[in-house]
């Protein structure tokens, strides 16, 4: 199964230069826990940073800081890992795992953002596939009892 398969192609996107006030109206308007952070780059949106819902309490709400004050570049984290839709969703799990993220924002041929994987992302996909396990085995069994009678 291939990232770009099941990953969200309509990601929600900030400039760096952008206030935390924006990231967070950005963040309530699309209903989600993150932004990526890009910068155009030859008509290419560059993945440089990303901002969760996780950094705004982490670094600023329980530090005491105020989120007027703070730009997106002041809290988003970096490096940022990503992955490439080509590959296999096995590959992003083992990313996630080796960095610690639920995260990640995959990347088209050139480079540029194509959407992002969560892990709840791969949960859904997976869960669905054992389901259609499951149904074949109920069908297998069926049609076994349906043969011996």
């Amino acid at each position: 199964m291939r990232i770009q398969d099941i990953c969200t192609h309509h990601v929600a996107t900030i400039a760096a230069t952008e206030s935390l006030v924006e990231a967070t109206a950005v963040m309530r308007e699309r209903h989600v826990g993150n932004v990526v952070v890009v910068e155009d780059i030859d008509d290419k949106r560059k993945v440089v940073g990303i901002l969760t819902d996780r950094d705004l309490i982490v670094s600023v709400i329980a530090a005491g800081l105020s989120p007027e004050a703070l730009l997106v570049s002041d809290v988003m984290s970096k490096p940022v890992y990503c992955c490439a839709g080509t590959q296999d969703v096995f590959d992003a799990v083992a990313i996630m795992r080796e960095q610690g993220v639920r995260r990640l924002p995959v990347l088209d041929e050139q480079g540029a953002l194509a959407g992002i994987i969560a892990a709840d992302d791969i949960w859904i996909a997976l869960s669905n596939q054992l389901k259609i396990l499951g149904e074949i085995t109920v069908r297998e069994r069926i049609g076994e009892i349906k043969r011996r009678m």
